[in-house]
């Protein structure tokens, strides 16, 4: 447990981070995350946290050590994609029960589980989670994975991220620590290059990393290792003879970054493939870095060749959408990366933002959105139901992209909404990602069903020929009922 507390702290301490640097000794101990409640770290702990940055590794393992229900995200976690190996669909638990804490039978139960796996899946590695049962009660999850690591042959990785030291922010943190200390640079491959990077904080939501693949091959760049998105154990475990890296998330690996430069030289920027110009710049920043590291500098010409070839076929893809999408308002409730790549991306097609969260932005990401917009009236840190239901309620935006949290609030509102969360079924990344969020935007926008809805219901309305004409005695009784329930009396039960 102290080897965690100190982990922790040094998680917290992150130079890299503009915000944390500003604070006083006392106030970066803290962290950059509310504290938890008792009760409230369902599907917000940091053993989410730390399930999510590894759990599309997927030719590893993942053995949550801990009871049943502890195991309920593996499946399809967040929407990532494999092109290969299955395995990390595979939901693999100890579950520990209460005799098993009584007799004491946590640790025996994990090695046991340990080896189970090995013999029936032979993975390359596996990764194994404490709850916060099992770092209650003391088991000693790392001296176990020593163990089985050195009975066993193959590499059995502790993720020490229990879900009550923190949040998942701090999850994803400590998952990147575990890939420091435990994975990258314990292999040294044979295929070095000039022309290798890393992308870290990409998680192949949708395949959408896949859009962006094919234009780092047409300009000779291989991909190292994509943490964590359709990654292989191998290639993380090759990740420290890259050249450059490319960080999408910063708020969840930030600390992953900075040590690798640290340690191997591996300079860093933070971008995004989100939009038309961002996806350029990206593209120009990783060439640029390459070429300071050694690469030819000829790679810059024909960065800048394919960068003009792409522009021009996807300006002309949304040349078809901008009479029908300009001036629209779009509000944004989501967060990190996406609330100012996504901004800037629906701009450059005439889009009006008429406002975007930060709840999950760095101060680099806010700074950003502020130069985007140029005015902070935009910019919400948190919107309560009740006030995201009233603006779109009176009109004030055209659709809403958001997470599913809030759909419903969007469809209560009879206005349009659109997933660019984590579950969503489409893939947004690249130009021709961008291409297709333009095209599910007019898709939502001109659906016909919201003309539908928006008008009034059948019984708030009388046509006045059902006034002209004899009613029976039943549907007298009928109209009543229908009066009653809209609320309604029979003098206000006029025509449409």
């Amino acid at each position: 447990m102290s080897s965690l507390r100190a982990k922790i702290q040094d998680v917290f301490n992150e130079p890299a981070c503009e915000q944390n640097r500003g604070k006083d000794a006392k106030a970066r101990k803290e962290g950059c995350s509310k504290p938890l409640t008792p009760g409230a770290a369902a599907g917000g702990c940091a053993f989410d946290g730390a399930k999510i940055v590894l759990q599309p590794i997927t030719d590893v393992a993942h053995l949550v050590h801990g009871p049943l229900a502890c195991e309920g995200n593996s499946w399809d976690n967040r929407g990532a994609a494999s092109s290969g190996p299955t395995l990390w669909r595979t939901s693999f638990t100890t579950d520990l029960t209460e005799l098993d804490v009584v007799m004491g039978q946590g640790e025996r139960k994990l090695f046991k589980a340990i080896r189970e796996i090995k013999e029936a899946y032979g993975p390359p590695a596996i990764f194994v989670y404490p709850t916060c049962v099992t770092a209650l009660i003391g088991d000693d999850i790392e001296a176990v994975c020593k163990r089985a690591a050195e009975k066993f042959g193959l590499p059995v990785v502790p993720v020490n991220a229990p879900g009550f030291v923190g949040s998942k922010n701090l999850g994803n943190k400590l998952a990147g620590e575990a890939l420091l200390e435990h994975v990258i640079g314990t292999v040294e491959p044979d295929d070095a290059g000039l022309y290798d990077i890393n992308i870290l904080g990409e998680f192949n939501l949708s395949g959408e990393f896949w859009l962006v693949k094919p234009l780092l091959d047409r300009l000779g760049i291989r991909v190292r290792a994509c943490i964590p998105g359709d990654a292989r154990y191998f290639d993380i475990a090759c990740a420290h003879r890259a050249r450059a890296a490319l960080i999408v998330c910063s708020t969840a690996l930030i600390n992953l970054a900075r040590k690798m430069e640290q340690r191997w030289d591996i300079p860093f920027f933070e971008g995004s493939f989100y939009g038309i110009t961002d996806t350029s710049e990206a593209l120009r920043h990783i060439s640029q870095l390459l070429v300071k590291k050694g690469a030819d500098p000829e790679i810059l010409g024909r960065t800048e060749a394919l960068i003009a070839e792409e522009e021009a076929i996807a300006w002309k893809k949304l040349a078809a959408y901008r009479p029908r999408l300009e001036g629209k308002r779009v509000l944004l409730n989501t967060g990190g990366v996406k609330s100012w790549s996504v901004v800037h991306a629906l701009m450059e097609i005439g889009i009006e933002i008429v406002g975007t969260s930060v709840k999950k932005s760095t101060v680099e990401d806010k700074e950003r959105i502020k130069q985007i917009l140029k005015n902070d009236n935009h910019i919400f840190k948190q919107m309560a139901p009740r006030e995201l239901y009233a603006m779109l309620s009176e009109r004030k935006a055209d659709i809403l992209l958001s997470g599913g949290r809030t759909q419903f609030i969007a469809l209560k509102a009879k206005t349009p909404w659109l997933d660019i969360n984590q579950e969503r079924q489409h893939p947004y990344a690249g130009y021709d990602g961008m291409v297709e969020l333009v095209r599910q935007i007019d898709l939502a926008i001109h659906n016909p069903i919201w003309r539908q809805v928006r008008e009034p219901a059948p019984w708030d309305c009388q046509p006045a020929l059902r006034e002209e004409l004899p009613r029976t005695k039943s549907e007298t009784a009928s109209l009543h009922v229908v009066q009653e329930f809209a609320g309604t009396t029979a003098d206000d039960f006029g025509e449409c």
